[in-house]
């Protein structure tokens, strides 16, 4: 099950519309739209632990396989990275949509695009502006 589909069953359960669940957790109501329609997902724990306690429920529940992926490449690369993730991820769904593999065959490959993610930040690295790096060095980060 989706984050999206999670989030949808976790509101619709509680009884609330996006209005109530956006003014009880404090987030946007069109970032829980975007969250509940499949277009973008949480790119911080916070807001994930915000729409649990809303709910009732715990932020666990409501994550998916992606959502840690996402949360990581933004601590890691910041909000270009996040993006960089979830756009990685949108691509695969779309590619896998309405295909032929099982979902053992599609996990391994989401995890295969993953890593491959990874592996692509950390070369790239080496080519990364050094003035850069020393600014986000006395940045604290």
């Amino acid at each position: 099950m989706t984050f999206a589909e999670k989030l949808r069953k976790a509101r619709q359960d509680a009884g609330m519309t996006q209005k109530d669940l956006s003014q009880k957790s404090h987030v946007a109501i069109r970032n829980i739209a975007s969250y509940e329609l499949g277009e973008h997902l949480p790119r911080k724990n916070e807001t994930y632990d915000a729409l649990a306690d809303a709910l009732g429920v715990t932020a666990d529940s409501l994550k998916d396989g992606n959502s840690d992926f996402i949360i990581k490449a933004k601590k890691q690369y910041g909000g270009r990275g996040s993006r960089q993730a979830e756009a990685l991820i949108n691509s695969f769904r779309v590619a896998a949509a309405g295909g032929e593999l099982d979902d053992n065959d599609l996990d391994f490959i989401k995890d295969a695009m993953m890593e491959t993610y990874w592996e692509a930040k950390k070369y790239n690295q080496r080519f990364r502006n050094k003035r850069y790096a020393k600014d986000k060095k006395d940045d604290g980060e």
